[in-house]
């Protein structure tokens, strides 16, 4: 940006930081396209996800947001494809995007919680779903469940701030709606209808999607994924 004004963009890129129903059409497309399968979840994402990964049917999650520890997934790799900076709004300062590795038995034993005391945690904190509770950053409520175990056992100075619908809250991570009905399986990639796809009907130029056509040539040459491995990697 020529001003600078890191603030404005992460305020503009925040609201637009949705997708439309056309953008998601397309994003199938594209998926098809390149072989790659795609599960439309009955309502959270994140919270499919993490049941097929609970499934162990996939190894992790992959997600910038924490939700899907939340929702229970065993293992959540997060920046595995991003990279560059992200900008911290509250202090004006940028941080490097480094792979991240997230095992959940791991952290629940670290901090000493149950998953269910993690996610009152998280309301505590504020979810997606709620604001939380003003004035109460992550280390205040760590040690808020830890020495009380429970949204209902906390002092009422913070139980009343509670908003009134926690179960629910409680139910959409500890109980979410997902669905068994999928199937997935990479298929062969469609080099001619990408093409077709991301040059005249979207306006791609030509060398941007011959270099991930030749992207994912390499990626089907490969007997098995080396995720693992390069999470590994990575994080030494």
């Amino acid at each position: 940006m020529k001003r600078h004004d890191y603030s404005s963009a992460w305020s503009k890129a925040v609201r637009m930081d949705s997708l439309n129903k056309a953008m998601q059409d397309d994003a199938k497309t594209m998926l098809t396209l390149l072989g790659i399968p795609h599960i439309q979840a009955p309502e959270e994402g994140e919270a499919q996800a993490a049941h097929i990964a609970r499934k162990g049917e996939v190894w992790a999650a992959n997600s910038r947001d924490y939700d899907s520890v939340l929702f229970g997934a065993p293992r959540l790799v997060r920046y595995v494809t991003i990279s560059g900076q992200e900008f911290l709004p509250g202090s004006g300062t940028s941080r490097p995007l480094i792979p991240e590795l997230i095992e959940l038995q791991q952290l629940l034993k670290a901090i000493g919680l149950t998953r269910e005391q993690l996610v009152d945690l998280a309301i505590l904190v504020g979810t997606d779903f709620n604001k939380g509770v003003r004035g109460v950053g992550p280390k205040t409520a760590l040690k808020l469940i830890k020495k009380y175990g429970s949204l209902e056992k906390l002092p009422e100075e913070y139980g009343e701030k509670l908003p009134p619908e926690t179960e629910e809250i409680r139910k959409i991570f500890l109980q979410p709606t997902v669905t068994d009905e999928y199937v997935i399986k990479f298929t062969e990639l469609n080099e001619d209808g990408l093409r077709h796809f991301l040059c005249e009907e979207r306006g791609f130029s030509a060398d941007r999607v011959d270099l991930a056509v030749k992207r994912m040539r390499a990626f089907y040459l490969k007997e098995k994924s080396t995720l693992a491995g390069w999470l590994e990697r990575a994080g030494n």
